[in-house]
Parts: C-alpha cells; structure tokens; sequence
C-alpha cells in the first residue's frame, strides 16, 4: 500500500452512514474514492458530489450514489489532496486542474480533510507551481498580469495543446519559489481580470493526514 492510500484510507474512517460527501481530484484523491466505493459496496449509504468529471466518472463507476450539488445542500465532509501543505494548514492545491470545483464544493463543506504524502508537507509554499485558472478571453493579458506579482507563469498544456479545465478555462502555473504571504497573494491574484479563482486554500483545511515512509500518520487539526 502506497502512502497516497494509506493516508486516504485513514481519512475515509470518518465518512458514517447518511452523510453528504464531497469528493476531491487527483491522484490522492482517487484513492479516497476507492475506498468510498468499496464501503459502499459493502452497505455504506451516503450521498456524493464530485468536483471534476473525471472523480464522478470513477465514483459511477464504483457505485456511489452522484447527486447535482445545486440538489445536495451543504456536505457533511469533502476529503481531497493537495500539492502543499503548511503547518498553518494553508494549501496549494490545483495540480488536478480542478481547483475552482474544489474550492467551490470545500468551501460548502462543514469539514474538509486534506489527505498527502510526507512530500507534500512544507514549511513554506511555493516549491510546486500556484495553479490559477483563467478565462481564455484576452488571457495573454491575463498571463502577463500575472507575471507582474513576481512569477514565472506559464500556461499548463496538455498533447501540446492548452489544457482546457471541466469549466472551460485555462490554467496558468505560476513559479513563486517562495510564498512567504499566502493571505496577500491570494488577495493580489483574485483582483486581477480575467483571473477565476487560484490555487490558495486559506483557512479552509479542518484536517491533515499525512502518510510518512516510516510507517506513521501524522494527523494535523486546526
């Protein structure tokens, strides 16, 4: 078992019978959902929302129940990866594509857990590349505004065309190196035109699970 799974099984625990589940995007996130599927399978009744096509593809696929999140209400609990994590449990997350449908789905959820490997636990963000998703209406403005809050940004491409998330939008990877002020960015990227939303989950995380190479699980709480 990998540590992907390991902390994805560990999180899934706290999914009981009934609850309305949010389920996150990516290669995490994807072990979460199997398991879902396998409790499922087993008796489990809950009801789920995915945040990208490709998590309700494989929730369908394993028998857990999708419902329109306009249909839903408020989630119970969503459980999702993430690209970095801090020890203020302020994320980096979108290396999925999915980062506006995940804010979207977490910010309605009434706790969120985050599930990682020891990689992605940081003492400070910026390593990994700040997702920000952009409309494709005049984006090369967009992507050079970017470039003027200090990164290298470029556009994420995919068979070596742009790559096009479930919204429509484009994705540009912006390189920090460091993000010493999480809370500033976000503010500074949001008012950007053109900008939907970025890759910064500020005090969104209730929980942190992370799986370490030495066999333990690290669980971090608010």
């Amino acid at each position: 078992m990998n540590l992907k799974q390991k902390a994805a099984e560990k999180a899934v625990e706290a999914i009981q019978d009934g609850m309305k589940v949010g389920l996150g995007t990516g290669s995490t996130a994807y072990w979460a959902i199997q398991k879902i599927g396998e409790r499922v399978a087993q008796g489990l009744h809950i009801q789920a929302v995915a945040t990208s096509q490709a998590s309700e593809d494989q929730a369908r696929g394993l028998g857990i129940p999708i419902i329109p999140f306009d249909q839903i209400g408020r989630l119970d609990v969503t459980i999702d990866g993430a690209d970095e994590v801090n020890e203020q449990l302020v994320l980096v997350k979108g290396g999925g594509g999915a980062l506006l449908r995940e804010k979207i789905v977490e910010s309605n959820s009434d706790r969120l857990i985050i599930i990682v490997d020891e990689s992605k636990d940081v003492k400070v963000l910026g390593a990994f590349p700040l997702p920000v998703e952009v409309v494709p209406f005049a984006s090369e403005w967009t992507l050079e505004a970017l470039r003027q809050t200090g990164c290298k940004a470029e556009w994420r491409m995919k068979d070596g065309e742009r790559f096009l998330t479930d919204n429509g939008n484009y994705i540009a990877d912006c390189r920090y190196g460091t993000i010493e002020n999480p809370q500033e960015l976000e503010i500074r990227l949001n008012q950007i035109p053109g900008v939907v939303d970025n890759g910064l989950f500020i005090n969104m995380a209730d929980q942190v699970i992370i799986a370490r190479a030495n066999g333990q699980i690290d669980v971090r709480n608010k």
